[in-house]
């Protein structure tokens, strides 16, 4: 989060600062090898694939890439008080199919059965 906007609402980081900071990202997913990775808001479902516009990415299961590592990408609305998006339809559908898809994972399940 890279701070306020003159004003006042949350800053989007430019992409400079994106991309200097992915590489922390990319070591992240090399140590720790996730099955799944969550991705929470446009800006971060963006760093995986193409997200145009939210209807099409919440609610489905992507195979991704990130540095020779694949894993699967179920994207997140961001639950900003601001964007009414989450509540009202198709979004509030949406983020429901989407936390079922998430509570149904393999790597979900397996950690909840331990």
């Amino acid at each position: 989060f890279p701070g306020k906007s003159p004003g006042g609402t949350d800053r989007v980081p430019a992409p400079d600062e994106i991309f200097n900071c992915s590489s922390w990202m990319n070591e992240e997913v090399k140590i720790l090898q996730p099955r799944l990775i969550i991705p929470v808001g446009r800006l971060a479902i963006g760093q995986f694939i193409e997200c145009t516009k939210l209807e099409k990415v919440i609610g489905r299961k992507f195979r991704a890439r990130r540095t020779e590592h694949i894993l699967d990408l179920i994207p997140l609305p961001h639950p900003s008080g601001v964007s009414p998006w989450h509540k009202i339809p198709p979004g509030k559908q949406l983020l429901a199919k989407a936390m079922h898809k998430i509570a149904r994972h393999p790597a979900i399940k397996h950690l909840t059965q331990q």
